[in-house]
């Protein structure tokens, strides 16, 4: 009887520690999987109430001060351009994609969306940068 609760016990014991095991792999494998990007402001001017939507998420970064990047949000995927949304000087700008067809994901990794304001066009642009 002894041997039979010695090998129960041995085997929850086994079997705890292999589940435990597998929830970690597959943590470090979904946290591999996602993409990390932070805003450069490449403008003049402070973005306020920074909000980007890569479709995998909505972050919102705060306020990005002229020619400063935030620290990295994480996102369960994203495209190249995304939508994004900010103030400067109390207006509000918006970036709108109309869609995503034909666009690749980004691969897991490090990006920078480089945010520029035109002020002739007083329209925000966006380009990619992989870290």
């Amino acid at each position: 009887m002894k041997k039979l609760l010695l090998c129960l016990f041995v085997g929850i014991v086994f079997l705890h520690l292999s589940c435990s095991r597998d929830k970690e792999l597959s943590n470090n494998v979904e946290a591999q999987s996602q993409v990390q990007i932070r805003i450069r402001n490449a403008s003049l001017l402070p973005f306020e109430d920074i909000e980007v939507n890569t479709s995998g998420g909505i972050n919102k970064f705060g306020t990005v001060d002229d020619n400063q990047i935030s620290d990295y949000k994480t996102f369960d995927f994203a495209y190249p351009y995304s939508f994004v949304k900010l103030n400067i000087n109390g207006e509000p700008y918006i970036i709108q994609p109309i869609d995503y067809t034909g666009q690749r994901k980004l691969e897991s990794g490090k990006y920078t969306y480089e945010i520029r304001l035109d002020p002739e066009s007083n329209q925000i642009f966006m380009s990619l940068a992989n870290d």
